[in-house]
């Protein structure tokens, strides 16, 4: 299965009897998948036939669906509501009295709400039936533009984080091969806090000597962190390879990811150890962002 980033755009037109149409959808980035719909009145029928297709086709991203509709060849009618109106007029006898004011100017009036009514021409039940039918056609063609759009960026963003995935695996490597790690170095750096802990102490101690020799070693042994960071790395490769939604799956590895750097980081006993360790934790903050857009 191809990967498919959540961000994406696009846009349809159609045309049925007097009617002409326009969808625009608009994707970004979500936890989970939302469908939110703009619909002109008469056409309300057409948001479930839009949230059962964008849920076959889609599983993450917040998806903003907005269908425009004008009609042609129709003329509104426009009336004055005299009621509306002459309860204004019998208002402003009233007060004219009471205030020193300007007579209402008949602009005035008209822009008074409700005193303008404009009807819409009738409609024809069969054109209408038709045009909303050719409206849910046009979504279904702007939804597969919008999929279509979302596998091509997550096609990109497979390139990008395949390319992270080769950094970490480099980056992990020179940590490996770090002077700090070699046995030689461990050896050199036990010596250093021995005779630093000697010089402390009035009298030696055999048990804490020991004691301290094996917490040293231990605290800058990062072979269990480097093993399952390439555990994670060829866990990495699977889901890519595999594609489908996988940004959940592959946002918990890239925490993961960030544990076991940090914990590298503070494992070092060398300065090469730890800028490479930074490095590292660079790759994989950039690694997670572009796992952000994924679906």
């Amino acid at each position: 299965m191809a990967l498919s980033s959540m961000t994406g755009f696009a846009r349809s037109h159609g045309a049925s009897g007097p009617y002409t149409f326009e969808w625009e959808l608009k994707s970004v980035n979500a936890k989970g998948f939302d469908l939110r719909v703009r619909l002109p009145q008469g056409f309300d029928e057409l948001e479930a036939h839009a949230k059962k297709r964008a849920g076959e086709l889609l599983s993450r991203g917040t998806v903003y669906a907005n269908l425009n509709v004008k009609r042609t060849n129709a003329t509104a009618t426009v009336r004055v509501n005299e009621d509306v109106l002459n309860a204004v007029l019998k208002a402003a006898a009233l007060i004219s009295g009471k205030v020193d004011a300007v007579a209402p100017s008949i602009d005035g009036l008209l822009a008074i709400k409700g005193v303008v009514e404009v009807a819409e021409p009738d409609g024809n039940e069969e054109e209408d039936k038709a045009a909303r039918a050719a409206a849910a056609e046009a979504f279904d063609k702007a939804l597969d533009e919008l999929v279509a759009m979302r596998k091509r960026e997550g096609a990109s963003l497979g390139q990008i984080l395949t390319q992270r995935v080769d950094e970490i695996e480099q980056l992990a490597k020179k940590a490996e091969a770090a002077p700090g790690r070699k046995p030689e170095a461990i050896k050199a750096k036990l010596a250093e806090q021995i005779a630093a802990l000697l010089d402390t102490s009035d009298r030696f101690d055999s048990d804490r000597l020991m004691q301290e020799a094996i917490l040293i070693a231990t605290k800058s042994d990062i072979r269990e962190e480097l093993d399952r960071i390439a555990s994670h790395l060829a866990q990495a490769r699977e889901l890519i390879g595999k594609g489908g939604p996988i940004g959940r799956k592959l946002d918990f590895l890239a925490q993961e990811f960030h544990r076991e750097v940090n914990t590298c980081c503070s494992k070092s006993n060398d300065i090469e150890l730890t800028n490479t360790g930074l490095a590292m934790k660079n790759v994989v903050e950039q690694f997670r962002e572009q796992v952000q857009n994924l679906e």
